[in-house]
């Protein structure tokens, strides 16, 4: 937020304040919640179709996390006396809809969306989480993926590309797609909501849209940075 909690803007007060904090705060947890549901969903349904039993149990582990990672940010709910079905609710059409456009077609591409979305995802609310209060980070940091799930992805994409080079156009092209798809979201469910807007002191200012838009520019390049590691153009 521009204005930390607990200090006073002009012309609104103290209380008024922390209840868009609140609100922010809630919203924020709400969608991290769903996000982590439905990645747990995502992985669970991929194992089914890895085309080995090291790969089918990677991925269950991974899901399991996902969903511990969910459990997480509903105990912290929970604390804040609001129903995680509550919270959830809101962003629930827009982030089902944005699986549905994002559909992968075979495996290859299942992972290439767990590598892309979960990676800018958790980028996007690391950065948030700098303006946030020191719980609601201890939050955030907790559902980060551990670096022995991204390391696993990432070796996995490698090796698929080692063995069929002829992979490397489509994957970077699906890559470019749902970079793409994965900010519109970002900017639709933030902007639509609260959590976005929780950036700005006041949506029509100038300054704020900026550090929005640098925001999104600190992601796109962490994306890019990524995607050479595989030896693709993002």
């Amino acid at each position: 937020m521009s204005i930390p909690p607990g200090e006073s803007a002009p012309n609104v007060s103290v209380g008024e304040l922390n209840a868009r904090y609140d609100k922010f705060v809630v919203d924020l947890l709400g969608v991290i919640a769903y996000g982590e549901l439905s990645a747990f969903e995502r992985l669970s349904s991929d194992a089914r179709y890895s085309p080995t039993l090291h790969d089918r149990a990677a991925l269950g582990r991974m899901a399991v996390t996902e969903f511990e990672h969910f459990e997480v940010v509903r105990g912290r709910l929970a604390e804040m006396n609001m129903d995680v079905e509550l919270a959830i609710r809101p962003f629930q059409p827009s982030i089902d809809a944005f699986h549905d456009r994002t559909r992968p077609a075979d495996w290859y591409e299942s992972l290439m969306k767990a590598y892309v979305v979960d990676a800018i995802s958790e980028d996007f609310y690391r950065a948030i989480s700098e303006f946030l209060d020191p719980r609601t980070r201890e939050i955030i940091k907790a559902v980060q993926t551990n670096e022995e799930s991204g390391r696993l992805l990432q070796e996995r994409l490698k090796k698929m590309l080692a063995d069929d080079p002829r992979l490397a156009s489509r994957l970077a092209l699906w890559g470019r797609r749902l970079v793409a798809e994965v900010l519109t979201q970002a900017r639709q469910v933030g902007t639509e909501h609260t959590f976005l807007r929780g950036l700005m002191a006041d949506d029509d200012v100038p300054a704020a849209r900026d550090e929005v838009s640098t925001l999104m520019a600190q992601l796109t390049k962490n994306h890019s940075r990524r995607m050479s590691l595989l030896g693709l153009t993002a």
